[in-house]
């Protein structure tokens, strides 16, 4: 697995930081997968919210980078709608558990595996994120750093309006 991680590191070297058109406006395949508490999380459980499913590992630090942010954007649009899903790419949980920890993440973390990637047409490079319609639909999805300036205006303009 560690030669894995070298070739995940190196090939996010080399990825975009915009929107990649592949599988937009496709239906975001459902899964289960095992939360740090080890309790189940459906991808369907969050239907009718916009959700940003994100790729990450430890070890990545453009991933470490930003998961602060969307940490916050959880705080800020949750109560509009909003999810974010964090899926840790690493091969272990207690560095996992340290981080989001460590970060104060106010969002589910779950430990993916190398069948949740190949759903999502395989991970070849971190962060990798996906945002996701309520309806279900992929919107767009993001390889490599993404610019979370525009990222987070194009959640603005996607979410209702917040309530006074």
């Amino acid at each position: 697995m560690k030669s894995r991680n070298l070739f995940l590191a190196t090939a996010m070297l080399f990825t975009a930081s915009m929107p990649v058109p592949a599988q937009t406006h496709k239906t975001a395949p459902d899964f289960t997968a095992r939360s740090l508490e080890d309790k189940p999380i459906h991808l369907s459980d969050y239907r009718g919210k916009l959700v940003l499913l994100n790729f990450w590992a430890t070890w990545c630090g453009p991933c470490i980078s930003e998961i602060p942010r969307f940490s916050t954007w959880q705080t800020k649009f949750g109560p509009q709608g909003f999810q974010v899903l964090g899926v840790s790419m690493d091969d272990d949980k207690p560095p996992v558990q340290k981080t989001a920890l460590k970060y104060h993440l106010t969002y589910p973390i779950m430990m993916g595996d190398e069948h949740l990637g190949e759903l999502y047409g395989g991970i070849l490079g971190l962060p990798i994120t996906y945002l996701i319609s309520p309806q279900g639909k992929i919107l767009a999805r993001y390889q490599g750093e993404t610019n979370l300036d525009q990222l987070e205006k194009r959640l603005a303009t996607l979410l209702p309006p917040k309530k006074p």
